[in-house]
């Protein structure tokens, strides 16, 4: 399988295997107009199995929905068919409308102009809750 180089943009490497798509919606890629190319279960000598997200374009992704689905993946810059910038990325310690909260008596579900925040409660097992209701997020 082939998967050409992308000229300008970015691509989200070393995601957890199965995590991909998960990272595909919260993101919103489908909305973007240019290439994307979401390539699964790619053989990794460091991960044994892994994702890999190409972006053909210069488009900004939200590193706190990477972080949150997969905190050890990693972001390469592209332009002009080279890596110009590598980042990391961490858990966030507060997640704002990137999950909704589930609890159908949550102040969220009644009064649809609240943001949905969930704060980092447990980070050894990456636990978010609700700031208001403490749901854990799924």
């Amino acid at each position: 399988m082939r998967v050409d180089s992308i000229l300008n943009g970015t691509v989200i490497d070393h995601i957890g295997a199965g995590k991909g798509m998960r990272l595909f919606k919260l993101l919103e890629l489908e909305k973007l107009e240019c290439p994307i190319a979401i390539i699964k279960n790619v053989p990794s000598k460091k991960m044994g199995r892994k994702d890999i997200i190409k972006i053909d374009g210069d488009v900004p992704v939200d590193f706190d929905v990477i972080g949150f689905v997969d905190p050890a993946a990693t972001i390469n810059i592209i332009a002009g068919g080279k890596i110009i910038e590598k980042k990391t990325c961490c858990l966030p310690e507060v997640l704002k409308n990137v999950v909704r909260c589930k609890n159908p008596r949550c102040i969220t579900s009644v009064e649809q102009e609240i943001d949905h925040i969930f704060k980092l409660t447990d980070k050894e097992n990456k636990i978010y809750r609700c700031i208001y209701c403490e749901t854990k997020a799924n």
